[in-house]
This record gives C-alpha cells, sequence and structure tokens, in this order.
C-alpha cells in the first residue's frame, strides 16, 4: 500500500492521497479500527482517504503522525450478491451511448453485462460507488449538476455506476432507474448495498414500486408549540450527527451553530438541545403551556399576539421571553441575516435518527419540515439551569456586502494563476438556488473560475468534502457547501472556508456580495496567493 500524498481540505481535515483503490480501503479500514486522536470521521472515496478532526491542533498533529499508520487493511466480511432491477429509459441514456460509442442498447448491455462491485459509500445514505469489470463506461460528469434528480435514478460518473437513493442533486449521466429502496432506516443494515456487496443489474420493462407501511407517530401529551404557519422553510435543527460520513450520513445539524448556541444559552439548555431553524422568515408557533423562548441568528421583528388573535407585545432578538399559554408568536422578514434560530426552555423534544434529532434536507433523514398545523413537544426544563441575560448579538454579516476567509486546497492546482486571482480580487454574488446544501456563487464580473489547462478536461475522482469547500463544476461558478453538502464530491474544491467564519456564511441571503481571503491554515494569517498554493500542495508522508 503505498501513500503518495497529503493535502489540507480546510483547517480542520486531511486529504491522505493513495496510490489505489485497495490501498484506499486498507487504510481506510485502519482508520476505522484505530482512530487517529481526535479523528471525527474517516471517508474514503476513489483515491483518498478524508480525515476530519475537531480541532486545527489535532489536524496538525494528525499531518505528522499519518505516514506512521499501520497501513495493513483490516479484513472486511459479510460481502453478499445484490440484484437490481432497472427500466433503462435515462434521459442522459442516448449522450452516454455517443460518449461510448455504444449506442443505446450498447449501454444497456454493457451495463448488465458486467459484475459491479461496492467500493466505498458516499455523497448521500445509500449512495454507493460501484466499480465495474472493464471501463467501458467510463463517462464523465455533466458540466454542470443538475439541482434534482430523481430517487432511483441510475447514474454513471467516471468508471463508477450507482443509484440516486432519493432526490438530490447530482452531476452525473441518467440511464435508467429502479425502485429498490437502497436506504431504510427500518432495515437492520440500512444501505441495501454495502462495500464489498456483488451487484447484478438486470434490465426489465416496468418496474412495479412498493408502498411502504406509514410509521407510526410517537403520540404525547404536554407542553408543545404548534406550527401556525412555518414561513418559507422551518426545520428541527440540533448540533448534527458527525462521523457517519462512511455511512454517506452528513453531519447535517443547524447551520449557524453559533447562534443556535446563543439561543439555547438565553432560555437556559444545553448548547447542543434542538431548536427550530427557520430561512427567511414568516414563521409562527403558539404555545400549548407556557414557554420560555428565545430567537437568535438572522435578524427579524418579533411580535407576539393573545389567544384571541389580538397583537399584545413585541419580543426582542437575543433575549429571552415568555410566550403564555395559547398566545402566538410571530416572526417577520430579515432585516438581516438569512436564518434565524428559535429555542425553546427544555428543547424541541421530537424522536432522535441515528443519535440526532436534526432534520437533514440531502438524506431526509430526520424530523420533516415543519409544516402548519405540526406540534412540536416540548421537553423537561433543565434542573439547575437559568434563563439568560439578553446578549449581543452573534451576527457578523455586513449589510450588503461579507469578506470570508479562506485555506486554498485541495484542489487549487487544478485552477490557473487567473482563477486564483478571479476568486481572491473579484465580487461574488450569492443566488437564490442557494439551500443547506450550499450557497450558489456567480462572479459579479460573470469571471468564472477557470481550471489549468494542464488539466485539460480531465475528471478527478470523488473524494470526500467539508463544511465550507468551494467545490467549482466546469462552469466556473463555485458551490459553497453548507452543513447537509454531500459526503463526496467529483469537481475541485478550489479552497475552504475557515471554520471560524462558517456562522456567517450560513447567513447570507440571495444578492448578497462576498470577498474572498486567504489565510495560513496554521496561523490564520492572510497570505499572498502565490505563497498560499505553495501552503496548499501534497506532501510526501
Amino acid at each position: 500500500m503505498s501513500l503518495t500524498g497529503i493535502r489540507w481540505s480546510g483547517s480542520r481535515a486531511l486529504l491522505v492521497e493513495l496510490s489505489d483503490l485497495p490501498s484506499v480501503l486498507a487504510f481506510h479500514s485502519r482508520l476505522l479500527a484505530e482512530p487517529l486522536p481526535g479523528q471525527l470521521d474517516a471517508v474514503a472515496a476513489a483515491a483518498t482517504v478524508l480525515i476530519k478532526f475537531g480541532t486545527h491542533a489535532e489536524a496538525l498533529a494528525a499531518r505528522a503522525a499519518v505516514g506512521h499508520v499501520d497501513r495493513g487493511g483490516v479484513p472486511r466480511d459479510g460481502s453478499r450478491d445484490v440484484t437490481i432491477e432497472v427500466v433503462y429509459d435515462g434521459e442522459d441514456l442516448t449522450e452516454v451511448g455517443m460518449l461510448t460509442g455504444l449506442g443505446r442498447d450498447g449501454v444497456v448491455a454493457a451495463h448488465t453485462g458486467q459484475l459491479w462491485t461496492a467500493a466505498f459509500g458516499g455523497f448521500a445514505p445509500g449512495f454507493t460507488y460501484l466499480l465495474g469489470e472493464n471501463r467501458s463506461l467510463d463517462v464523465p460528469r455533466r458540466s454542470s449538476p443538475r439541482t434534482s434528480v430523481p430517487a432511483g435514478s441510475v447514474a454513471l460518473g467516471g468508471t463508477f455506476s450507482a443509484v440516486y437513493p432519493r432526490q438530490s442533486p447530482g452531476g452525473w449521466q441518467l440511464i435508467g432507474r429502479t425502485t429498490a429502496v437502497l436506504w431504510d432506516l427500518e432495515r437492520e443494515s440500512p444501505a441495501l448495498v454495502r462495500p464489498g456487496d456483488r451487484v447484478r443489474y438486470v434490465a426489465v420493462r416496468e418496474a412495479i414500486a412498493l408502498t411502504p407501511a406509514p410509521h407510526a407517530a410517537r403520540e404525547f401529551t404536554g407542553p408543545a408549540l404548534v406550527v401556525d404557519s412555518p414561513g418559507l422553510q422551518s426545520l428541527v435543527q440540533d448540533l448534527g450527527r458527525p462521523g457517519l460520513g462512511d455511512l454517506g450520513v452528513s453531519a447535517a445539524g443547524a447551520v449557524d451553530q453559533q447562534s443556535m448556541r446563543q439561543a439555547n444559552r438565553l432560555v437556559g439548555n444545553e448548547p447542543g438541545t434542538a431548536v427550530v431553524e427557520t430561512v427567511l422568515g414568516g414563521l409562527t408557533v403558539r404555545a400549548a403551556g407556557d414557554q420560555v423562548l428565545a430567537v437568535a441568528g438572522a435578524v427579524v421583528p418579533m411580535e407576539i399576539f393573545d389567544a384571541s388573535g389580538a397583537p399584545g407585545r413585541r419580543a426582542a432578538m437575543c433575549a429571552p421571553f415568555a410566550l403564555l399559554d395559547g398566545e402566538s408568536l410571530s416572526l417577520g422578514d430579515p432585516t438581516l441575516g438569512a436564518r434565524s434560530y428559535l429555542a425553546v426552555r427544555g428543547g424541541i423534544d421530537v424522536d432522535p435518527v441515528l443519535g440526532s434529532r436534526s432534520s437533514d434536507s440531502m438524506s431526509g433523514i430526520g424530523p420533516a419540515p415543519l409544516s402548519a398545523g405540526t406540534s412540536l413537544p416540548v421537553g423537561r426544563a433543565p434542573l439547575f439551569q437559568m434563563v439568560g441575560a439578553s446578549e449581543e448579538s452573534t451576527l457578523r454579516l455586513g449589510a450588503v456586502s461579507s469578506e470570508l476567509r479562506i485555506t486554498l486546497g485541495p484542489r487549487d492546482d487544478w485552477f490557473d494563476s487567473r482563477a486564483l486571482e478571479a476568486l481572491t480580487q473579484e465580487d461574488w454574488l450569492t443566488t437564490e438556488q442557494s439551500n443547506r446544501i450550499g450557497v450558489r456563487l456567480r462572479p459579479g464580473s460573470n469571471r468564472p473560475l477557470e481550471r489549468n489547462p494542464d488539466r485539460g478536461a480531465g475528471e478527478l475522482p470523488s473524494e470526500g468534502t467539508v463544511a465550507g469547500a468551494l467545490q467549482v463544476p466546469p462552469s466556473g461558478h463555485p458551490v459553497l457547501f453548507l452543513a447537509d453538502h454531500p459526503v463526496t464530491g467529483g469537481y475541485p474544491v478550489i479552497a475552504v472556508v475557515v471554520p471560524e467564519d462558517l456562522p456567517t456564511a450560513a447567513q447570507l441571503p440571495p444578492g448578497h456580495t462576498v470577498r474572498f481571503t486567504i489565510v495560513d491554515p496554521a496561523t490564520l494569517e492572510p497570505l499572498e496567493p502565490a505563497v498560499a498554493g505553495a501552503v496548499s500542495e501534497g506532501t510526501q508522508p
């Protein structure tokens, strides 16, 4: 097994490059069996393993220790044979036939005529990268990813095939569809296909979908918040579920954890207690039983109505206040920021999924988006923790523009000097296509980020990603990954926003101007692009 390089992926993660897929799987299995100090997650990919840490100091220590890790793999047992029935009518099937020279029927024959081996998970829960027996279906990803790929889509990307477990963004070529359930939390092993399994695709004329039995909701009585209006989008969030990247499960959780922690602190909750995250205002909740609430994050006007619906009083941001039985709280449009966090003393007491109450918009794991009539149970108020006093807002967002610090890499060498100049000297505007998965950016001067000509039209093998990553598709318009980002991605990441600035990134509203400043991953001190490029380059172990 050969370790060929180590690159920074932000200031708290390392991208370890290995010579081949067997080396990746062996190294990854060793990290799972014997984690490095401070290791939060280890995500295997085609030619790399991404290792995430809790602090920069832990990542720095691991950078020196990675080369000494025992590279003997831990055997994987229990591989299975899995059959997936496919209707081959994908909208990219004709194009794939042209790209491969096989034609539509030839693509189907090549896809069903070979055995596929599950190499690793990633991107989303249940999404498993399958490696075929030959390279006859090696096709590039789309130049610009789709914002929505239907659940059950069977796709090709590079040398891999996979099935999208649920509706999500994606840049692979779609050749068919299946009704097979790739991810089901009711199963003992939620993923239908796990690393090491052998998969055979079978062509069918039509597939019959089985409707799963509805999951019985937990009945409860007691104090609650009833949603009268969810606004544009309101979700239950906590600090997320880190450490499950190997299953394709992103950490999720509150996008602006700094504001979430502040809201909990104000009502006397523990920092990770579940809250309501709402975007761009419009949320209205009604108290069932007397409650103590606080709102932090995006600045919104707040009005309290009595049980008859008559206006009563106004509530202040970043300060605890009472919402009595029958009263309603309404949040208006933000005057600054995008996401507000509503905490209630005792917390939102919905059932946890995989150890967290957070709603993951990428995978569909966790509580469903709130709707009118949703009743949110409120937990028992913590003993010996007092309600806090009013505080200054933690929001650090400019009125019309904001600066975000970035560390270059891990794939800045895929871009030329003009791209680095454009990244740091141009204004970037947030678009309305942004969400919890990522903020889509467009250049204010219509100057996209161009790849290094030496890279040509080459494809980057899928590899692990982190929150804050600036992933750049061939269009040259970067996407800034947020909490629900895919676990792995196949477009190069030119830079990563430092974790300390992610709360600001989370609050960027549509049409906001962003400027990027390059800093040293070790010191967070500003660097010139040429020096920063030298810092980010891969090093030999």
